[in-house]
């Protein structure tokens, strides 16, 4: 594995990797496929479908699931999905793509579950909605926390700090599996960075999640050490490493019996 995709856990994360769930180990966990299980859960309403493969729409996460045990037909599927030459994310992916497909991103990740956070409202946080999204995509832009898009609010509760009128934090719901919530987005201007606004974000998130009965999760690189560290400084475990994967669709397009598949 070259040097840049090593897992860089802190000495807690490492030492917790024997609990960790590795991927097709055991029974399947819900978070072992997050995606899947939240499209074909509570977030439902966003799926679209061809075959056994489903994704949310390009305008509200690039987060697409396949099943565990790809086939010739998911492929073939996922390709008529994407489009010829499209560039797809298969998060959580630890297969062999097939024979066309080329892999164009690949990062080692880790997916933490709450563990005992001290999860509590935060009086200057407020809700944003959709009158806020340009604020909250140009946070992002400038920040580069990971995918947000035009829609993304949708999928759950986001929250804000202002200061002087201007959003200088963020952080909400993103993936939605049964009884789980990830928290996502979580950023912060530069000029108020070391200010403690992540962590408070992040802990007014997990209040919401929990007031529900649900559990937060979240993911983040592996050679992210400095969000590792904070995340188990407020009571996040590391369940198990996981990967971020993107593959480009092979063009022209053809289905698993060899069938140029037609392009709109």
């Amino acid at each position: 594995m070259p040097e840049a995709n090593r897992i860089a856990l802190t000495d807690a994360a490492r030492g917790a990797e024997d609990d960790a769930a590795p991927a097709g180990a055991g029974t399947p966990h819900v978070l072992d496929n997050p995606a899947l299980a939240s499209l074909t859960g509570p977030h439902a309403r966003f799926a679209e479908r061809r075959g056994r493969v489903l994704r949310y729409p390009v305008d509200v996460s690039p987060w697409l699931a396949l099943p565990a045990d790809p086939d010739a037909d998911d492929w073939a599927d996922l390709a008529a999905l994407a489009g010829a030459g499209a560039e797809v994310p298969l998060p959580g992916f630890r297969g062999q793509v097939p024979d066309g497909w080329e892999v164009t991103f690949r990062m080692e990740g880790v997916q933490f579950v709450d563990d005992g956070l001290d999860a509590a409202p935060d009086p200057e946080a407020v809700r944003l909605g959709p009158a806020d999204v340009p604020e909250m995509l140009d946070l992002v832009a400038r920040t580069r926390p990971g995918p947000f898009m035009p829609r993304t609010i949708e999928l759950g509760t986001y929250l804000g700090i202002r200061r002087g009128g201007a959003l200088i934090a963020m952080a909400g719901e993103r993936l939605h599996p049964p009884g789980w919530t990830e928290i996502s987005a979580v950023c912060t201007d530069p000029a108020h960075r070391g200010e403690g606004l992540a962590t408070r974000m992040i802990l007014a998130v997990a209040h919401g999640i929990r007031e529900r009965g649900e559990t937060p999760f979240l993911h983040t690189s592996a050679e992210n050490d400095n969000a590792i560290r904070l995340y188990e400084s407020l009571g996040f475990r590391l369940r198990r490493r996981t990967a971020f994967l993107a593959a480009r669709a092979p063009e022209p397009l053809a289905d698993a019996r060899g069938a140029v598949v037609p392009v709109a």
